[in-house]
């Protein structure tokens, strides 16, 4: 394979989607832990080792790098597994970086000092994991200053999404919506900061209102690695067909996927 996409379920088909739709010749592995999804109410130590055996699962079936196309797993194991555990001859990239690059609107190697940016207020939509890691804060207060961020735990909307269930989504999009603006009642920029969200970006920008700019994540995903294989084309490897694993049932997983994207998508065990 060439490039392994990793997510707890099927948000990371938003990003996959992207990724099909600008680089169409690209092959990759597609890995769902369907069986332990949503990982957003787990612990910090659960969800590392369940991304580490994901991600392993992934280097076996040939792939050099992996792209964490799961929010959760990018905020409370990505680190943790950059610094212990990922081999030196393989990379594990997260969905953070391509955000934080649009929102302060400077490259992730750029290392001068934190500077002011046009976005002052902010809101973040994520699971209630991603919340508690301040990873988001943590990566943005090394590139910005004078950014406020309000963070909005997103609690249930993994689970419906998955489910297929579109009127719950709605509906707990316009809660979770309507709590954060008690807190900042005029949010700039809104961060939809889990890959299942892209799907509910309508009703989010509904319920926020049209001068909210929404950010999104799976076409600055997609266009980071496009840029990231350019100047690191030894990561390619040589694998040529697509494939999509989960560690649930495969024909379950098919079915919610299919509706997900509106297309056949077609999953195997793990």
């Amino acid at each position: 394979m060439a490039v392994g996409i990793f997510d707890s379920g099927l948000g990371g088909l938003t990003v996959y989607d992207q990724i099909a739709a600008d680089m169409p010749d690209l092959p990759v592995c597609y890995f769902a832990d369907s069986a332990n999804t949503p990982y957003g109410v787990r612990t910090a130590d659960d969800i590392y080792n369940l991304t580490c055996a994901a991600t392993q699962s992934l280097f076996d079936a040939g792939c050099d790098l992996v792209i964490l196309a799961c929010n959760t797993a990018s905020a409370a194991a990505l680190r943790r597994m950059q610094e212990n555990w990922v081999p030196t001859d393989k990379r594990v990239l997260g969905v953070f970086v391509p955000m934080i690059e649009a929102l302060t609107e400077r490259n992730w190697g750029d290392n001068s000092p934190p500077r002011e940016v046009d976005v002052r207020d902010v809101a973040l939509f994520a699971t209630p994991a991603t919340v508690a890691s301040r990873a988001f804060q943590r990566e943005l207060a090394f590139r910005a200053i004078g950014v406020d961020v309000e963070t909005q735990p997103c609690g249930g909307l993994v689970d419906a999404l998955e489910d297929g269930d579109e009127m719950l989504a709605e509906a707990l999009v316009r809660s979770h919506v309507d709590a954060l603006k008690r807190r900042m009642p005029h949010p700039q920029a809104a961060i939809l900061g889990c890959t299942h969200y892209p799907l509910m970006q309508k009703a989010f920008q509904d319920a926020l209102g049209e001068d909210v700019k929404v950010f999104s994540q799976a076409n600055l995903v997609s266009a980071s690695l496009a840029d990231y294989l350019k100047r690191h084309p030894n990561m390619l490897g040589q694998g040529s067909e697509t494939k999509f694993l989960t560690t649930g049932d495969p024909a379950q997983v098919t079915d919610r996927a299919t509706q997900f994207l509106r297309r056949k998508i077609q999953f195997e065990a793990a």
